[in-house]
């Protein structure tokens, strides 16, 4: 392993910040970041090296490939936490602009809705994990409240309750259980999981989400994010009674004032089941 590579895996072990997820995932990055950095030139690099060049080169590759904003910002993120940890706050800009890298679009113009069919499912050998995924497709979970799931906790009859410690931002919140389907589907995982997780008692969460990555994978998916933008998809036609505007349906600015008020509470409905805070973001999953 290069040096680089492991004192950042070093820092990370010595710098708990975050979720177990956020660590994982931050971990990867700077990975991937230091492997880059090696590709880039910079051989014989440490972690107190780091200096705005390497960013620069860094900001310059991922835009030469075509790297998505939100990822770039993703992976900055990361540097920025590397950096204070190493005290070179200077390396890396405060804003992104510094990079020319432009705002987030927050109205998405197509739909990203994900399926998985009963097919894609079957490839999955790992009990837990197919399970977390149909819980991820059923109630729109983000990864991992799916893989912590706890059904002696959260099923509540007719609504799930999340648990703050699940969640991203830490904040509880409750989800409609609203068919047939979604109760077979809690049936199948209190009969596996009972009083325990979707997490199996031999493995440690991080131990459990690379499972998760390394099942998905092999099955021929990638990242299942998609499902909650299939899940706010079909609620707002739930909700409204037509598609949403990027599966077809009407923009919000050519309905008519009865059918905005309609929209508005079904978009702040979607919000409070996804567990976002502001109703403009559920624009990113059904459109404006």
């Amino acid at each position: 392993m290069r040096d680089l590579n492991y004192q950042l895996k070093e820092l990370g072990r010595h710098n708990r910040d975050g979720s177990h997820a956020t660590q994982a995932k931050r971990a990867y990055l700077l990975s991937q970041i230091a492997n880059q950095l090696h590709g880039l030139g910079f051989s014989g690099m440490s972690a107190r090296s780091l200096r705005p060049k390497h960013v620069q080169a860094l900001v310059s590759k991922w835009k030469q490939q075509g790297i998505a904003v939100g990822t770039i910002k993703n992976r900055l993120a990361a540097i920025r936490w590397w950096a204070r940890k190493v005290n070179r706050r200077g390396a890396v800009a405060k804003g992104n602009d510094y990079y020319g890298i432009a705002s987030r679009q927050m109205v998405s113009a197509v739909s990203k809705a994900q399926t998985l069919s009963a097919a894609q499912l079957s490839r999955i050998t790992d009990r837990h994990v197919y399970l977390s995924l149909e819980l991820q497709r059923a109630f729109g979970l983000r990864r991992e409240e799916a893989l912590k799931f706890r059904p002696s906790f959260a099923d509540r009859g007719d609504r799930l309750v999340l648990k703050a410690s699940w969640t991203k931002g830490g904040k509880s919140r409750v989800i409609p259980i609203r068919t047939d389907e979604q109760r077979k589907i809690l049936g199948r995982v209190w009969q596996l999981a009972g009083k325990g997780s979707l997490i199996p008692a031999e493995r440690s969460y991080i131990q459990h989400l690379r499972v998760y990555v390394r099942q998905i994978m092999n099955a021929g998916l990638s990242k299942m994010h998609g499902l909650r933008h299939a899940y706010a998809q079909q609620r707002y036609f739930e909700l409204t009674g037509w598609a949403c505007p990027v599966a077809g349906g009407p923009k919000s600015a050519s309905l008519s004032l009865n059918d905005r008020r309609i929209d508005k509470a079904a978009r702040l409905t979607i919000s409070r089941e996804l567990g976002h805070v502001r109703e403009q973001i559920v624009s990113v999953y059904i459109g404006r």
